[in-house]
């Protein structure tokens, strides 16, 4: 009997000390990811980068080669208070590549040994995201985007959006580096593109501007109410079909200042 009783004590104690050993990793774990939180915030609040808090706002042309994406540039930049870049060739995206590959770095090492000098994934599991973020936004604003004292809305047009397959994940990288980013979606009746010379000499010039087009309009789709479609036919021919666009931007539509800006030369 003595004998049972020394059994069931031995094994209350096992049972006790795997749960201790138990808990203690899960306050590790708490203990890393509090650490982590506060290593943001940290760097989020601290780091001098003013621009990377300036209160501005952010629009994106979201478009494909020759489809008049220039001129809707001119127009938005026309209203006082933005300045809408020209294309920069897909300058942001190494910038995402490295954001993502770090962020999943950091994923695959979240609950390891990561801290210590002797993994080989020392540092990773410490990778501050919000602060990437934050620098990243400041690079661009400094070299990119480039905004003036009195800007108040700030942004680019690419044409290279629908060469990438990852084009929904690359606009959601860019709305967490740039809070409350609006996209507009600018497309042009493709027979007409497409007899451009910098499209005719592809072999299938429609086919690609297809299956362009198909990505942006699906990333239209995702985008959802941050997103606003206008066609360059549409506002040719008659510039108050931009009204709509505007409303939706926060901005009054002044006719006379849009006409001005079709009147002069644009490039593409």
């Amino acid at each position: 009997m003595l004998t049972d009783d020394v059994q069931s004590l031995r094994t209350e104690l096992e049972d006790s000390r795997e749960r201790r050993r138990k808990l203690r990793k899960q306050v590790l774990r708490l203990r890393r990811r509090l650490e982590r939180a506060e290593d943001e915030l940290v760097t989020a609040a601290s780091a001098p980068l003013a621009d990377a808090d300036r209160d501005l706002g952010y629009t994106f042309i979201v478009t494909y080669g020759r489809s008049g994406s220039t001129l809707l540039q001119g127009i938005l930049s026309s209203t006082p208070g933005w300045l809408i870049r020209g294309e920069n060739d897909d300058a942001l995206r190494p910038l995402y590549e490295f954001h993502r590959n770090a962020v999943e770095g950091r994923a695959k090492r979240t609950g390891t040994e990561a801290r210590n000098v002797t993994d080989a994934w020392f540092g990773m599991e410490d990778f501050p995201t919000a602060g990437s973020l934050r620098h990243i936004r400041a690079l661009a604003l400094a070299t990119v985007l480039r905004p003036e004292d009195d800007t108040r809305v700030v942004g680019f047009k690419e044409i290279r959006w629908g060469l990438h397959d990852d084009l929904v994940e690359y606009a959601d990288f860019l709305r967490q580096v740039f809070p409350g980013a609006r996209f507009v979606v600018n497309t042009r009746r493709l027979e007409d593109v497409a007899e451009s010379k910098w499209w005719a000499e592809l072999v299938d010039p429609i086919g690609t501007l297809t299956e362009y087009e198909k990505r942006i309009m699906a990333l239209h789709e995702h985008l959802g109410d941050d997103a606003f479609h206008v066609r360059y036919d549409d506002y040719v021919a008659d510039p108050r079909t931009l009204a709509p666009l505007f409303e939706w931007l926060g901005e009054s539509y002044d006719d006379d200042r849009v006409r001005g800006v079709l009147a002069r030369p644009h490039s593409y």
